[in-house]
């Protein structure tokens, strides 16, 4: 399914495109008062003994939909600097540029013929991190002029009908400069739609594409195709697995040739979720292709957009149907391919462009969490998605180290109560060796208090507790979050919030607020495989 789109929204958790969720991400301090309400009272069991899974450094990546490209001029929005200060706190990360429309896009030059030997790329705004900023009043114009386009797309993207269209040198040197300015690992999504009559994927766009960039020495990884397995619906064209593979294995052909591209990442087929003819395109691909690919990627959405509730974002069946569906795919591809990364290469809580005052609000942190704490614990490699604050404090104090958790408690509280547990990342913060991250998701209505085994009853705990801006179920469909309290928004358009935690006293319980989700930082875990 195509990503959420670009909107204009001001909600911290907003996970539409990245653009939307990192322009308007803006902080005010206002303390509220906690809600007094009764608590439940939860034991856990940690272990810290040993990793259960270690997933990339770059496990929480993010994306840019391709229909940002549909008019060359909404790149420059790119171009922020606002933007790019938001991007680089989530950093080390890929940025994925795709979706529906990457394959209704080819690559059209505009300017005088490049040579491989010309170095002058240097002087590109994809190297040019210090020329590379947008005015302010053509930021707010496009902004304006974005609200109207994103209908256009979203019609489109209802009636199932997409028109082709084409971007020159200058989009991609903008998608570049952004990327390499904000420190975040281009992969580029390329037309698999270009087809020959005999259903052959046509490299020549994507060659022409490869020698632009190659030329300016940008240095990024590929994927070919975006869901093929929804390519008839969308365009009358039906690629099987082997087919798929096939064309794949051309596409590594064609990189072996490049200058800077024969060891680049090639990453794919960006299947949807398993079905029963998705199973059988995923594993014809990878009998034919799995050796050209880094990674196989799949998609993954939990609900419709169209016909969801609020209450399918805290429902914990919900939130499984995202095991059910990993472990197929993970058992499709070890079965074929085994020791093959797996990639959720594209993600959201909603298909179909999102859900309006949902998948844009803090109840979509549930699902984003969550989603974040059961891909790691499954075996997951890398997910792709957007929001923002929420992934800020994810990538500061989440390693990639998987440890195990479990509720000690009855059934009920189990599936309200969502906790997951990682070294603490100490790459991006100051915290000792051996300490660990618990991360919790509270999805009942009432207060939980968590228990620590008594190993732990000496550690100094840092608090990082989420809850929306408005109190109550209602408050869910906020478009603001709180943290410890205090409302989330930049100081200014340079300056970042100190996102600060509380520190708890040695021995005592955590209190973690109903409808909330938090961080927990064990000082003095003293694990010893952190």
């Amino acid at each position: 399914m195509g990503q959420p789109r670009l909107r204009s929204c001001a909600g911290a958790f907003a996970p539409f495109h990245l653009c939307a969720a990192l322009f308007f991400c803006t902080l005010q301090a206002e303390a509220v008062p906690a809600l007094a309400e009764d608590f439940e009272s939860v034991n856990l069991e940690l272990g810290v003994s040993h990793v259960d899974k270690k997933v990339n450094e770059r496990f929480l990546s993010v994306a840019i939909d391709a229909d940002l490209m549909a008019q060359e001029k909404f790149m420059y929005l790119l171009g922020s600097p606002k933007l790019r200060i938001l991007a680089k706190a989530l950093t080390p990360a890929f940025l994925r540029f795709g979706g529906t429309e990457q394959d209704f896009m080819q690559f059209r030059p505009q300017r005088e013929p490049f040579s491989s030997n010309d170095h002058s790329s240097l002087h590109y705004p994809g190297h040019s991190c210090d020329r590379f900023e947008l005015p302010p009043l053509l930021e707010k114009r496009l902004k304006q002029e974005w609200a109207l386009q994103a209908s256009v797309l979203q019609h489109e993207e209802l009636l199932g009908k997409f028109d082709r269209k084409n971007f020159s040198e200058s989009a991609v040197d903008l998608l570049y400069a952004f990327a390499n300015c904000s420190g975040l690992d281009l992969i580029f999504g390329l037309n698999a739609l270009l087809r020959t009559p005999d259903n052959v994927w046509d490299s020549q766009n994507a060659e022409l594409l490869m020698n632009y960039c190659d030329s300016r020495q940008y240095i990024m990884s590929w994927e070919l195709g975006n869901e093929p397995n929804s390519y008839e619906k969308k365009a009358g064209v039906r690629v099987d697995g082997y087919q798929l593979g096939q064309d794949f294995l051309h596409l590594h052909k064609v990189l072996q040739k490049t200058r800077i591209y024969r060891s680049s990442g090639l990453y794919g087929p960006d299947v949807g979720q398993p079905r029963n003819h998705r199973k059988d395109l995923l594993t014809g691909f990878l009998e034919t292709a799995s050796n050209a690919i880094d990674a196989c990627t799949w998609h993954h959405y939990y609900v419709n957009g169209r016909d969801t509730s609020l209450e399918d974002f805290k429902d914990p069946e919900v939130l499984d149907r995202l095991a059910v569906k990993t472990n197929e795919v993970l058992e499709t591809v070890h079965s074929v391919s085994p020791g093959k990364r797996v990639w959720l290469g594209e993600t959201s809580s909603a298909y179909g462009g999102g859900a309006l005052g949902l998948s844009d609000t803090f109840v979509a942190g549930f699902m984003w969490l969550d989603k974040l704490g059961l891909a790691a614990k499954l075996g997951l490699d890398v997910v792709i998605r957007q929001d923002y604050w929420l992934s800020v404090l994810y990538k500061r104090l989440v390693g990639p180290e998987v440890l195990k958790v479990e509720v000690a408690s009855n059934s009920k509280q189990k599936r309200l109560l969502r906790v997951y547990l990682h070294c603490t990342n100490r790459k991006s913060s100051s915290y000792r060796q051996g300490s660990v991250t618990l991360f919790a998701l509270n999805l009942s209505k009432n207060q939980a208090t968590l228990s620590l085994p008594a190993l732990f009853s000496n550690s100094t705990i840092e608090a990082y507790v989420l809850q929306s801006a408005e109190p109550g179920v209602d408050g869910l469909q906020s478009r603001a979050a709180r943290l410890n309290g205090v409302l989330l928004k930049m100081v200014d358009e340079q300056t970042f919030p100190p996102l600060q935690g509380t520190d708890l006293r040695p021995g005592e319980h955590l209190k973690l607020p109903g409808l909330s989700f938090a961080f927990y930082v064990v000082k003095q875990a003293r694990a010893p495989v952190c």
